[in-house]
């Protein structure tokens, strides 16, 4: 839990680092011998972990440390969310990985997919079958996949995920999200009441605040503190980020922005809006009809035609009173490469707004030139 009674800068601080802190917590988890489900993605439907009781956090790495160890066995030229992934899983210098009882993965890329193939011969792992478009045959796949995974939990770990659980669990997961959306929606306010990267640590350090039923109050509370106490910031332009997930090393993208004039007001990614803008409805006939649904309308570069995604951000540009839109590219991340043009004819033809691309890894070898160009882009703004 972070204490709201600190000042604001020591806040922003213990969100920024609620994943070495969990590492300590997901000790005291197992020694209760409450099981440990580790995830990589959004797509997940952490609804079946809390429904069993159990404790989900992600698994997904975002530091080169242990790249080199993963590309002994993996390409050099491979996502470095990939091999950052893999490698701390070999090197057990993941408590994270090393606790989780379950790892799941899900078909969102080929790399991916086929890494969870030499992660399964190091640990218990399962992988959903995600399917590629957003129709009635797809979500009838979808469907199927999360009640077979319901099915392995209950079958590994000696559960029953009933009914009542199910929907308890789903109404848990829709409170948090939507004190989430809520928090990060202060950033529509003409005068900013916080910075992006501040902003940015909340909604990734929530991510490993295992207690999902005392998010919402937290947020309220934290949310009520900005509010009254912070600065307000005008003046700068509003930058919105899209594309790949971020986090620690990437976290330089949102530095160089606020470094060189800017603010960023909305993040699109992983981790901002894209997994938490929608809701499950939870007076639905079929619960598990209604977690597909709400789970397949995540707008990743891995659905095609990706309609969701531009939706949303149609949505956010609107909302946030945006000026600009960053899009974060990782190395070798082939779907949001692609996908990266019909950003650019949104922002530039839909929304008249000015855009720029980026590509990036987890070193800091690239740190001058992307000061230099987002500092261009900015002053152009």
């Amino acid at each position: 839990m972070i204490d709201i009674q600190k000042e604001l800068p020591e806040i922003f601080d213990d969100f920024a680092d609620s994943r070495k802190e969990a590492f300590l917590k997901v000790k005291e988890v197992k020694d209760q011998d409450i099981p440990v489900i580790g995830q990589f993605c959004t797509f997940f439907p952490q609804e079946l972990a809390v429904a069993m009781g159990a404790t989900s956090v992600s698994l997904c790495s975002t530091s080169d440390e242990t790249i080199p160890e993963a590309e002994k066995h993996l390409p050099k030229n491979l996502c470095p969310l990939i091999k950052s992934s893999y490698g701390f899983a070999i090197t057990d210098k993941c408590p994270f990985f090393y606790f989780s009882d379950l790892v799941v993965g899900e078909t969102t890329c080929d790399g991916k997919k086929k890494m969870y193939e030499y992660l399964a011969e190091v640990k218990n792992v399962h992988v959903m079958e995600l399917p590629n478009k957003n129709n009635e045959n797809s979500l009838m796949l979808w469907k199927d996949e999360i009640i077979k995974m319901k099915e392995i939990l209950e079958e590994q770990f000696g559960v029953e995920i009933t009914e009542e659980r199910i929907r308890k669990a789903v109404r848990i997961k829709n409170a948090e999200r939507s004190a989430m959306k809520d928090f990060y929606g202060i950033m529509k306010e003409d005068e900013l009441p916080m910075m992006g990267l501040d902003l940015w640590h909340v909604l990734y350090g929530v991510q490993f605040v295992f207690d999902k039923e005392a998010i919402p109050g937290q947020m309220k509370e934290l949310k009520k503190k900005i509010l009254s106490e912070s600065k307000k910031i005008t003046g700068k332009p509003r930058i919105l980020i899209t594309g790949c997930p971020i986090g620690a090393a990437t976290e330089k993208v949102i530095e160089a922005v606020e470094n060189n004039g800017g603010v960023v007001v909305a993040y699109e990614n992983c981790g901002g809006a894209k997994a938490i803008d929608e809701n499950v409805d939870e007076g639905a006939e079929d619960i598990y009809d209604a977690i597909a649904r709400k789970y397949l309308n995540i707008g990743c570069a891995c659905i095609s035609p990706n309609k969701k995604r531009l939706d949303l951000l149609d949505r956010m540009v609107d909302e946030y009173k945006v000026d600009g839109i960053l899009d974060m590219q990782l190395q070798a991340c082939q779907p949001y490469q692609v996908e990266s043009l019909a950003i650019k004819r949104f922002a530039n033809r839909d929304k008249d707004l000015p855009f720029m691309a980026i590509e990036t890894d987890y070193s800091q070898s690239d740190i001058g030139q992307l000061n230099t160009r987002i500092a261009a882009f900015i002053e152009m703004i």
